[in-house]
C-alpha cells in the first residue's frame, strides 16, 4: 500500500523523465531552452519601428543577428548548468535537466558554452560589424555575471534581466545602423522591466511561505516592493510610448488616420489586459501568458496593425 501511496506524488515529475534517455546532442539542446529562444524575436523591434524590416538585406541581417544571439543566450545556460549541477541535483525538479542527471557531461556544456561564447561575438564581427560584436560580447559578461552572483543582489538581478531584453531590442538596430530612438529606448526598457518584476511578483505569491524552494531571493522581496515596481514600470513604459508616439504629433501626415497616434489605445489596452495577470499572481513567462490568452494576443495582433499602417503612412 505503501509504495501505491507514493506512485501519484511521482507522476508530475515523469514528463521529465524522457529525456535523461536520449542523446548527447538532444541534452545539449534542451540545455540551450529552445522555447526561450522566442524572446530572440526582439531583435526586430527597431527596424520594425522604423519601417526598415521588409528589404533582403534587412531580413538576412536580422536572422542572422538572432541565430548569434540565440548561440549567446545558449552559451550563457550551458555554463549556468554545468555550473550548478551538483546543486540542481539536489533539487525535485531541476535534477532531470540534462547537464544534473548526467545526460551532458559537465566538462562538455563548460566546453560547448565556452566555444558558443567566443564564436558567437567573433562571427558578429565579421558579419554584422564591431558595434554588435561588443553589444554581445556585452551580453555575455553581463548574463555570466548575474549566473555567478548578481542574482543574488536585491534589484540588481531585476536590472541584469530587463538589461538582456533591452539588449536584444538594441541589436537589430546597431545590425542594420538604424538609430535609436530615446522613447524606444524608454519604452523598451520599462516594459521589460514591467514583464520581469510581474514574474517576480507572481513567483513570490504562488511561493508564498516557501519562495527560497524555487528562487533564493524572493525570500529577500516583500510582495509589496515587487508589486510597487512593475505598477511603476507599467506606468512608465505608457508614458513613454505616449511621448514616443505624439513626437511627431504636430507634423503633417498623408495618412487615413493618424495610427501612430491610435496606436496608443491598443498599447494602453494591452498594459493593463497583462496587468491583470500581473496582479492576479499568473504572470509567468512573458511568451505563455501572451500565448494562452486571447484577447490579449487580439489586442497585440491590433497594436501591431495600427503600428504597421503609421510606419506605411497608409
Amino acid at each position: 500500500m505503501s509504495e501505491t501511496a507514493v506512485l501519484p506524488q511521482r507522476a508530475p515529475e515523469q514528463p521529465s523523465a524522457p529525456f535523461r534517455g536520449g542523446g548527447l546532442l538532444a541534452g545539449l539542446v534542451r540545455t540551450a531552452r529552445p522555447r526561450q529562444w522566442v524572446k530572440n524575436v526582439l531583435v526586430v523591434a527597431a527596424p520594425a519601428a522604423a519601417g526598415e524590416l521588409f528589404s533582403r538585406h534587412a531580413l538576412i541581417r536580422l536572422a542572422l543577428v538572432f541565430v548569434l544571439f540565440t548561440a549567446c543566450a545558449a552559451a550563457v545556460y550551458l555554463v549556468n548548468d554545468a555550473r550548478d549541477a551538483d546543486a540542481d541535483r539536489a533539487h525535485p525538479v531541476k535534477r532531470h535537466r540534462p547537464v544534473a542527471a548526467g545526460q551532458v557531461p559537465v566538462p562538455v556544456a563548460y566546453a560547448v558554452g565556452g566555444a558558443l561564447g567566443v564564436l558567437a561575438p567573433c562571427a558578429a564581427a565579421w558579419l554584422c560589424g564591431p558595434a554588435v560584436a561588443a553589444l554581445l560580447t556585452a551580453y555575455l559578461a553581463m548574463q555570466l555575471a548575474y549566473c555567478i552572483s548578481l542574482k543574488h543582489v536585491l534589484v540588481v538581478d531585476l536590472a541584469v534581466v530587463t538589461t538582456g531584453f533591452l539588449m536584444r531590442a538594441m541589436a537589430g538596430g546597431l545590425a542594420l545602423g538604424i538609430p535609436l530612438s530615446r522613447w524606444f529606448l524608454i519604452t523598451t526598457g520599462f516594459g521589460a522591466l514591467f514583464m520581469v518584476s510581474a514574474k517576480r511578483y507572481s513567483e513570490a505569491v504562488q511561493m508564498a511561505g516557501k519562495a527560497g524552494a524555487t528562487r533564493a531571493l524572493l525570500t529577500e522581496y516583500t510582495t509589496g516592493y515587487l508589486r510597487f515596481v512593475w505598477q511603476l514600470a507599467a506606468g512608465a513604459a505608457v508614458l513613454g510610448y505616449c511621448l514616443w508616439a505624439m513626437e511627431e504629433g504636430g507634423v503633417p501626415h498623408t495618412s487615413v488616420l493618424p495610427w501612430r497616434q491610435l496606436s496608443m489605445v491598443a498599447f494602453i489596452l494591452a498594459v493593463l489586459r497583462y496587468a491583470v495577470f500581473a496582479d492576479r499572481g499568473t504572470a509567468g513567462e512573458p511568451e505563455d501568458v501572451v500565448l494562452r490568452d486571447r484577447a490579449l494576443a487580439l489586442i497585440g495582433l491590433a497594436w501591431v496593425a495600427m503600428y504597421g499602417l503609421a510606419v506605411a503612412n497608409w
